[in-house]
């Protein structure tokens, strides 16, 4: 029994997201990372960038953007193909983070007038109210969906 606990373990540390800095075209850094796309990868998300808005001392970002990342995490591992979507938090400006999420589906998210009773299908309109910016930037294999959030 202890075994496969062990191997649960050692197969749930593999698993586990892990992102690392890499060099943005501002010049600030920007973390990068892969996760899995499953039921867990909004909270992954949401892990990476209070991480990130730690680093950088920008924590009153922290609730937009955790919304923001959510959505679009959710989005990818709803409708996205792959076992796993690429998340990005890169620094744009002093008070402006955007994130990112890169998943394998050419599909284009759209902003729908959502039913106030529905369970889905507004997550995108949150993004658009709590973002200053975002879009969508096709791929020839899939898409990047991204949102910028600055601190008034």
């Amino acid at each position: 029994m202890a075994s496969t606990t062990t191997r649960d373990s050692e197969t749930a540390d593999r698993l586990r997201p892990t992102w690392r800095p890499v060099a943005s075209s501002t010049g600030d850094p920007a973390y990068s990372g892969v996760l899995q796309r499953d039921d867990q990868v909004a909270e992954d998300a949401r892990q990476m960038v209070d991480t990130v808005l730690a680093v950088w001392s920008l924590e009153r970002l922290a609730d937009d953007l955790k919304v923001v990342v959510s959505e679009l995490a959710s989005n990818a591992a709803r409708h996205a193909r792959g076992t796993v979507v690429r998340i990005a938090v890169t620094r744009t400006a002093r008070y402006r983070v955007r994130v990112s999420i890169t998943d394998k589906s050419q599909a284009m998210p759209q902003l729908q007038v959502g039913d106030p009773l529905a369970e889905s299908g507004r997550g995108l309109r949150l993004v658009d109210a709590l973002s200053s910016n975002w879009g969508v930037i096709p791929l020839p294999w899939g898409k990047q969906v991204w949102a910028e959030v600055t601190a008034s």
